[in-house]
């Protein structure tokens, strides 16, 4: 893959998951308002926004022909499980577990802590996505 399509990669993940990082935070929110348990708030927001994620990488980030070139999206029911899988590892138990860690050993506030679980999650997500998720359907990788 050329060096610009890496750096189109990167950039449109980054948009997306900007994207579904402040539907995310909306959905945890707006379910803490209800007073949903902050742990099911994460649950939802997850399951809603990993959907969102699979169809927008989908589209816009991992697909690519032969030469690095954008092709054509391939929907596949593998590469959503494996998207689930991947952002289940990131999105729900190490989220949890460092929502956990802030809220309830830290004692921080409950609306920042998933703000600063970012850092963490973003990165590996990535990772996971790029490298094992997506990576069936990238040819000429």
């Amino acid at each position: 893959m050329k060096m610009w399509s890496r750096i189109r990669e990167f950039v449109t993940f980054g948009i997306v998951g900007g994207i579904n990082t402040v539907l995310n935070l909306i959905i945890y929110w707006v379910c803490m308002w209800f007073g949903i348990h902050y742990l099911l708030a994460n649950a939802a927001g997850f399951i809603i926004t990993v959907a969102i994620s699979y169809v927008l990488n989908n589209i816009f980030t991992f697909r690519t022909s032969e030469g690095g070139n954008p092709g054509k999206p391939e929907w596949s029911f593998r590469t959503l499980l494996k998207v689930y899988v991947s952002y289940f590892a990131t999105g729900m138990v190490l989220n949890s577990i460092l929502l956990w860690f802030w809220n309830d050993l830290i004692g921080l506030n409950k609306n920042l802590a998933p703000v600063l679980n970012l850092f963490v999650t973003v990165p590996l997500n990535f990772l996971l996505n790029k490298l094992w998720a997506y990576r069936q359907t990238q040819k000429g990788n």
